[in-house]
């Protein structure tokens, strides 16, 4: 029986700092709450939780031969995320995020292009997503997986056996082509309402679910921050209200839900059920800095909905 997590696409590191409310003038030094740093990405952040959580995990992806991208290998090997695919770059920096997060939260950043966009369909990347049980695919816009490469690689690992979900990072207009390739493989699509709206066109998110079920995705949750996350699963069309926090950091919080959801689907539960965990998961990293923020395991997650309050369904 096949078993584990494959996560294929971008990853960078995040210097998040806070809080950050507005840019001095000048050279002064500023004192702040803190400064945190870890791997991230729609694939190495969705791995770390993943791992986390208690799930094997391996990552396809690629960083440079400079010193972020050998930070990132050990903090992932740490974490016991296995980097047999996960591809150095020679002559290439890796992908790096410096995120300056406000008092609420909110988290203006900046990104420097490097080598987590890369990010190719190898033959290990291959042999990650066919011989594992769930893949999360999260290399749209990826410039060596995009037009087909990409697309191929998840139909092989659908074929495989693999349950298959999907997420978007800073998709451009031609991310729909993209979908239309790949959603008839993915049987959870997971972008933000953001997201849903920028490419649908429909503002009311059912209706934007309901587009990208048309396009061959099996189930759709959209994930819409602290108004919690519209589902359309098994036939089940409803809003999961988030949880009452006091946001820290939410750099992570797309990322983690889609690990949250698949670590639960992975422990059994239906998909509805594993969706409350995913919102538990999401506001637990919300609370702190950087990747992880306060998630701490699967059983502390699950042990946090029957403490946590949650909001009103939006």
């Amino acid at each position: 029986m096949k078993t584990g997590l494959a996560c294929i696409g971008l990853t960078t590191l995040d210097v998040v700092a806070r809080a950050i409310d507005v840019l001095p003038e000048g050279e002064g030094t500023t004192l702040i709450e803190g400064i945190a740093c870890a791997p991230a990405g729609t694939a190495a952040g969705a791995a770390l939780v993943a791992a986390k959580l208690g799930m094997p995990v391996k990552l396809a992806s690629a960083v440079g031969d400079d010193l972020i991208g050998r930070f990132i290998r050990m903090a992932l090997e740490e974490a016991g995320v296995d980097l047999t695919a996960l591809e150095t770059l020679p002559g290439l920096p890796s992908s790096i995020t410096v995120l300056a997060v406000d008092s609420a939260g909110r988290r203006p950043n900046f990104h420097a292009l490097g080598a987590g966009m890369l990010a190719k369909a190898t033959p290990e990347a291959l042999e990650a997503a066919t011989s594992a049980r769930f893949l999360h695919y999260a290399g749209i816009g990826g410039p060596m997986l995009d037009g087909g490469a990409g697309a191929e690689l998840v139909k092989a690992a659908h074929e495989a056996g693999a349950i298959v979900t999907c997420d978007l990072i800073s998709p451009q207009a031609t991310a729909m082509d993209e979908l239309k390739r790949l959603l008839p493989h993915v049987d959870y699509f997971l972008p933000s309402a953001a997201e849903a709206v920028m490419l649908t066109g429909q503002d009311d998110l059912f209706a934007a679910a309901d587009v990208f079920r048309e396009l061959g995705a099996g189930n759709c949750l959209i994930k819409n921050g602290s108004r919690g996350s519209v589902v359309v699963l098994d036939g089940v069309r409803t809003t999961l209200p988030a949880y009452v926090i006091k946001p820290v950091d939410t750099t992570s919080c797309g990322d983690s839900y889609c690990a949250g959801f698949i670590a639960a689907l992975d422990r059994g539960w239906a998909p509805l059920d594993a969706a409350r965990f995913a919102t538990a998961t999401a506001a637990l990293v919300a609370q702190g800095l950087a990747t992880l923020g306060k998630l701490e395991s699967f059983e502390a997650t699950e042990a946090s909905m029957g403490q946590m309050t949650l909001g009103e369904a939006a």
